[in-house]
């Protein structure tokens, strides 16, 4: 064999060699990395940058605003006396026909239904002071839900039905007696303290020279 043929060979084998090592590092790089995506997938390895909320479009809060007590020794409002407004905030399809037909089933009147501001939580009641003793009686009804008093002038209330909401109670699952006084919730503002009146201080008079 001729000094050009062994120097041939030679380069050969370092070529081969060198692919070898290559392969090798990048085989055990996949590996690596394969092992780092498992550990993430299933919790065992936890990374800040990965470790960010999702941001999501705002929602009204089914949260309570400055609910009111119901007034003192107020009894539930008779169901046939009490009309409701179902709102739809759950983004569901037919949501708000679905709970207006099961309202008209428990003897409630139902006003209008309509599509609502997307609403998170199981639903909110809005209503005006007229209207707090028959709030607090839908409320037996839609566990969960929170009042929100507004500024109406009259006894109907709204039931905004939210992102959680699946159905009302059913009528033995409802905690009303006729004779017994509806309970505030809690955190609630005395319904006297509401309707007070406020008194005008008396002025002086000048006195007579």
């Amino acid at each position: 064999m001729s000094d050009q043929d062994r120097a041939r060979q030679l380069r050969r084998r370092h070529m081969h060699e060198r692919q070898a090592v290559i392969f090798g590092v990048l085989l055990a790089v996949l590996a690596v990395a394969g092992l780092g995506a498992a550990a993430v997938y299933t919790d065992n390895l936890a990374l800040p940058l990965l470790d960010r909320g999702f941001s999501t479009n705002p929602t009204e809060s089914a949260a309570p605003v400055n609910a009111y007590c119901p007034p003192e020794g107020a009894l539930p409002v008779p169901n046939d006396q009490i009309t409701v407004n179902v709102l739809n905030g759950s983004g569901q399809n037919g949501l708000a026909a679905a709970t207006a037909a099961s309202l008209t089933e428990r003897s409630f009147t139902v006003g209008a239904t309509d599509n609502g501001a997307p609403t998170a939580g199981v639903a909110r009641i809005a209503h005006g002071i007229e209207g707090t003793a028959q709030a607090y009686t839908l409320l037996a009804y839609v566990p969960g839900a929170v009042l929100f008093p507004d500024a109406r002038t009259d006894a109907t209330v709204d039931l905004v039905l939210g992102d959680e909401y699946e159905r009302l109670a059913a009528p033995e699952e409802v905690a009303l007696e006729a004779s017994t006084p509806l309970e505030g919730v809690t955190g609630c503002r005395p319904f006297a303290e509401i309707t007070a009146t406020p008194t005008a201080e008396p002025t002086e008079e000048p006195a007579e020279g």
